[in-house]
């Protein structure tokens, strides 16, 4: 019998527990008395402020002490062995180190003598936000709902929207020491069993100390580390992390993290919101179109314009020309120094707006920007093409619905910054075409990123959510995430009104 195994005397229990949390004031163990005339010892551990005596009254320990008062220290006994197991959330442990570590989930640890075994009872568990409204995917029409840093509230608001025996819920441990709760959920039938046993064996080639945010399961679990683009797309929305689910992908949730990882994905994924599918087809075609030109512009546009200054003059309208040399006049910079000092002072803008706090940091954004690019010009510092090309450039990238995405077209600007300025037009196309090979050659858990513009795994179906969006009743098919069984996701039920999804008036009436 190995030393932490639980046995039926409450003082070698106490005694092997109160081992285990030596020199942790926060752990509380309150000796208590059960059954009729308090015969019975037991003892209670908890984390101080996680979970207290003052809670018992409206906690299943509190209930739990009020039905066994008028027992006897046999039938008690009797009762917790036979019905531990039926009580709401109670989990029954004959080792200590496991009971420690049901502690340490913000639960209460019940010993009593005379019972080899322990029980976790559960309470209000560790401090924590509540439900926040999702603060960087801002939507015009749809839930306003955001996940929260408790992994168990963020699967019951995907279970609220997605209520389907076929989601499962799968758990599992991160982090030798801080031993984080992450769970992956996926829809069975739908998802595709390779994947997901791809994402647990990534999960299961690493240990690390601690695990703090899905970031850093997203940096450990991806296979191509050097690649600025990311692997899995993250969000903060559980409509989004649903639609995922539906389309067969699957979605990991972190403990103390309110943003969940959605996998495989695709370029074409970063550019989309959950609106596009709230909001009429027309309108969502056009913001998808507007925000495919602005990754584009994000990317090029200070590189595109540094090459033609500097070696294709003749690319441009000769008014146009003679206004660009006006402007850089008495400049004392060369167009790449120009371009690179503008483009840092707004990078540095950004940072002290996300360090700032609230409003402040908006108030830094706007106005220091507007400042410096108009103190900049007036000293004769910087063009004023070159603030309205810097400033055009960061207002795109603002446009891309994904953070996360977004950085990889702030770093390959600079990327294509100095291409140019080395071979001009040349050194562009160049840098253009070499990010267009990673790309291409970049895949997400088997999935190719540049789906659907350039695989072979792609069909008709899916180029109709792509730069456009079709109208709803045409996305027939679930994308290349889903099993290939089982990839119908819509179809008419009245077959009179499946041309144009019309309803007729006259046989309405009848």
């Amino acid at each position: 019998m190995s030393r932490y195994t639980v046995t039926a005397d409450l003082e070698h229990n106490k005694h092997i527990f109160s081992q285990i949390f030596s020199d942790c004031a926060d752990i509380k163990m309150v000796d208590m008395q059960l059954g009729t005339e308090e015969s019975l010892r037991c003892m209670v551990a908890y984390i101080e402020v996680v979970a207290a005596p003052a809670s018992y009254g409206s906690s299943e320990i509190g209930r739990l002490i009020q039905t066994l008062s008028g027992k006897s220290p046999k039938e008690v006994r009797e009762y917790l062995t036979r019905n531990g197991r039926g009580m709401t959330d109670v989990t029954l442990y004959t080792d200590l180190k496991e009971a420690a570590r049901g502690l340490l989930t913000g639960d209460m640890i019940l010993f009593v003598d005379g019972l080899d075994q322990v029980l976790k009872l559960p309470d209000k568990g560790y401090p924590g936000m509540g439900i926040q409204s999702a603060e960087s995917e801002k939507v015009t029409r749809g839930s306003n709902e955001g996940f929260s840093d408790s992994v168990k509230t963020n699967t019951a608001l995907i279970r609220k929207r997605l209520r389907a025996t076929e989601l499962k819920n799968v758990e599992a441990r991160a982090g030798r020491r801080t031993d984080t709760l992450v769970n992956i959920m996926y829809m069975e039938g739908i998802a595709r069993k390779e994947v997901l046993k791809e994402l647990q064996r990534r999960l299961d080639t690493f240990e690390i100390d601690g695990i703090l945010d899905s970031g850093m399961i997203e940096q450990l679990a991806e296979r191509h580390w050097s690649s600025p683009f990311p692997q899995f797309q993250t969000t903060e929305r559980p409509d989004r992390a649903v639609h995922a689910l539906l389309e067969g992908r699957i979605v990991l949730l972190c403990d103390n993290s309110p943003l969940v990882l959605i996998l495989p994905t695709d370029y074409n994924s970063f550019l989309q919101t959950s609106d596009d599918y709230y909001n009429r087809f027309e309108i969502a075609s056009l913001e998808r179109v507007i925000r495919y030109l602005a990754a584009f512009f994000a990317l090029s546009l200070p590189g595109l314009y540094l090459a033609v200054i500097n070696f294709h003059t003749g690319l441009l309208p000769t008014n146009l020309l003679l206004t660009f040399a006006q402007a850089r006049a008495g400049v004392p910079f060369s167009s790449l120094t120009e371009l690179l000092l503008m483009e840092m002072g707004f990078e540095l803008l950004r940072e002290a707006g996300v360090r700032l706090p609230g409003t402040m940091g908006n108030t830094i954004g706007i106005v220091g920007g507007l400042i410096i690019g108009t103190a900049a010009v007036d000293a004769g510092l910087a063009s004023p093409v070159v603030v309205i090309v810097v400033a055009f450039t960061a207002l795109c990238s603002f446009a891309i619905p994904s953070e996360e995405f977004a950085n990889a077209f702030r770093l390959l600007k600079f990327f294509l910054i100095l291409a140019s300025a080395w071979l001009g037009l040349f050194g562009y196309l160049s840098g253009m075409l070499a990010i267009l090979i990673h790309l291409s050659e970049l895949r997400s858990f088997g999935v190719p990123y540049l789906l659907p513009f350039a695989s072979s795994e792609a069909d008709g179906a899916q180029l109709k959510d792509s730069i456009f969006r079709f109208p709803l009743f045409t996305l027939r098919k679930r994308p290349v995430y889903a099993k290939e069984s089982n990839r119908i996701r819509f179809r008419w039920t009245d077959q009179n009104n499946k041309r144009h999804g019309e309803e007729k008036p006259h046989e309405h009436r009848k």
